[in-house]
């Protein structure tokens, strides 16, 4: 854990806000549907997704665009994403909403989370060394 909070500001803050992330998404998967519970942990959710994303944005560690790298059109579609499944459950278009928030869980943070492991990168040396 030191390791990673000596990194360079936001890498900590974005780590941290994800690692939640993953578990209050895992856990609202599970969660009944609908219930103050769950629109309450929804908005959790949504809130550490934006932080997550916008924090992206000031991480350079992969530059293949400049300062950016295909991460951050990740970033970008997280986004929009998110707001989408927001709009679909104001409307009552649950599947949809259903589709956009799980698709988001799995494709912004699982998947991603697994390139974090790649050698050379901050979460590969924290675990692996």
């Amino acid at each position: 854990m030191h390791f990673l909070l000596s990194q360079q500001s936001p890498i900590p803050l974005h780590a941290i806000i994800a690692i939640f992330a993953i578990v209050v998404g895992g856990v609202q998967l599970v969660l009944k549907k609908g219930t103050p519970l769950h629109k309450f942990m929804g908005w959790v959710w949504v809130s550490l997704m934006l932080i997550v994303c916008f924090t992206s944005f000031f991480i350079h560690k992969v530059n293949l665009w400049g300062k950016y790298s295909p991460i951050h059109l990740l970033s970008i579609w997280t986004i929009i994403a998110v707001f989408l499944g927001i709009y679909f459950a104001r409307i009552g278009n649950i599947k949809r909403h259903k589709i956009f928030m799980v698709w988001t869980y799995w494709l912004a943070l699982i998947l991603t989370g697994f390139f974090t492991f790649y050698p050379g990168r901050v979460m590969n040396l924290i675990f692996f060394g």
